[in-house]
């Protein structure tokens, strides 16, 4: 019998592959991404304090838009990164949490950078 790999468990296990060698700092956190199938999250995380520094979603009051697209990514990235550079944030490390960098990731990277982030 042949057993299919559950998408989820395989992105767990890439994201676990990848946070052996990302790690966040207080001089250079770690800009995390969660991708839901509605929404899209994104954390500036301090691993050292085990601390989230700034956070921004498509369910957060202070977005407008739809969730689940390239543009609401983008525009999640900007938010961050506005957030980020007024607590005197200026570099993160990119963690992508196990997805591809294609598509809404890579949206929300471009948007980040864009606002001025430099990763």
């Amino acid at each position: 019998m042949i057993n299919k790999d559950n998408r989820q468990e395989s992105r767990v296990r890439r994201h676990l592959r990848i946070r052996k060698k990302v790690s966040g700092t207080a001089e250079r956190p770690r800009l995390s991404v969660y991708r839901s199938e509605k929404n899209i999250y994104a954390q500036i995380i301090d691993d050292v304090a085990q601390r989230t520094l700034v956070s921004a979603s498509t369910i957060d009051k202070d977005f407008n838009g739809l969730g689940s697209n390239k543009e609401a990514a983008k525009e999640v990235g900007k938010l961050v990164a506005q957030k980020a550079i007024e607590k005197g944030i200026k570099s993160v490390v990119f963690d992508r949490g196990g997805y591809i960098y294609h598509g809404r990731i890579q949206e929300l990277a471009e948007g980040a950078r864009e606002a001025g982030l430099e990763f």
